[in-house]
């Protein structure tokens, strides 16, 4: 709960910034008269909605699990960050309407030099405020941030090659250039719209995370129990910042209820020393069958039936699959 109250208190700044950003950048635009900085002005109405989208869905996710929703409100940030790569998607189709009609019609320019620095400062913002948002929204997990982190982020890289054309034009006089930094940009900021809405759809059909499941499969190698015979249809669902694993953990058949609940503790614990106290694990523990021996080099086992012949270590095909390991 601390780390969903921490998200929502980011965002609100990110909220906040984006809508001083959003009233600069329309103010260089009416100084200027550019297409090119009425790109990035359209794009900050995106920000500004995405920004109190994202502070809704965080608001919503912080809330506590109850009996309509046992597993929590976390998917709200899955959602909140398909909106706003839509929204991308949709100021992106705009700006390369609008500035393809600019380059067949140009438009006299004025000011550039004031409207150059205030887009200047709001790039400069911009950057400080994603980079702050993205290594939170990493460090919690938090799916809402890391989209206003990276959106920010991208925003700001276009500003400066956006500075650099506007700063051409300056210096050169030729129209064209306006629209056509406007193009180019339009087309990144598709892109980032398209990644963005391509992991909140990830999130929201449940698809497996490939580079946090093999993090798992390197913790559990490394600090692998002699008890723990097998381990496998292991499975990560994301709910916002909070992660559920579940996995079955085979374990010798003569250990009681307590000692085998034991060996689920262990397992836990080094889970949740790793990925953070976000996580719930379900364990399902399975009692070893004969054609285990095989593969357990558990020391001194007096219920034995064969030797001891190789060691299988999980993998990220193998532990996921619904079946016990053997040779």
């Amino acid at each position: 709960m601390k780390i969903n109250q921490q998200n929502l208190r980011l965002q609100k700044w990110v909220a906040t910034v984006s809508v001083v950003l959003l009233a600069l950048k329309f103010t260089a635009y009416y100084l200027t008269h550019s297409v090119a900085i009425l790109t990035d002005a359209l794009e900050s109405i995106v920000n500004v909605a995405a920004g109190f989208i994202g502070l809704f869905s965080l608001y919503v996710s912080a809330k506590p699990r109850d009996e309509d929703h046992p597993y929590g409100h976390g998917k709200a940030e899955f959602l909140s960050a398909a909106v706003e790569g839509t929204l991308i998607l949709s100021a992106a189709a705009i700006i390369i309407y609008k500035a393809v009609g600019n380059m067949i019609h140009p438009a006299a320019l004025h000011q550039l030099d004031n409207g150059i620095l205030l887009i200047a400062i709001s790039g400069v913002t911009n950057f400080a405020v994603g980079y702050v948002a993205t290594r939170k929204g990493k460090k919690n997990d938090s799916l809402a941030l890391l989209a206003s982190g990276k959106h920010l982020i991208s925003d700001s890289y276009s500003t400066l090659g956006l500075i650099a054309g506007l700063l051409l034009l300056y210096f050169t006089g030729q129209l064209w250039i306006d629209s056509a930094v406007a193009i180019i940009f339009a087309f990144i900021i598709l892109y980032t719209g398209y990644r963005i809405l391509r992991s909140s759809i990830a999130g929201i059909m449940d698809e497996a995370d490939g580079k946090l499941l093999g993090r798992m499969v390197k913790l559990l190698n490394r600090n692998r129990s002699e008890n723990w015979i097998d381990l496998h249809n292991l499975r990560v669902i994301k709910y916002g910042s909070i992660l559920h694993l579940d996995c079955h953990l085979t374990v010798p058949w003569y250990l009681n209820v307590n000692e085998a609940h034991q060996e689920i503790d262990v397992l836990s614990k080094l889970v949740k020393d790793e990925f953070g106290e976000s996580v719930e694990l379900f364990v399902h523990s399975d009692g070893c069958l004969e054609f285990s021996c095989r593969i357990c080099n558990k020391q001194h086992c007096k219920e034995r039936k064969h030797n001891f012949e190789q060691r299988i270590d999980w993998t990220l095909d193998n532990i996921i699959r619904n079946k016990k390991h053997q040779i």
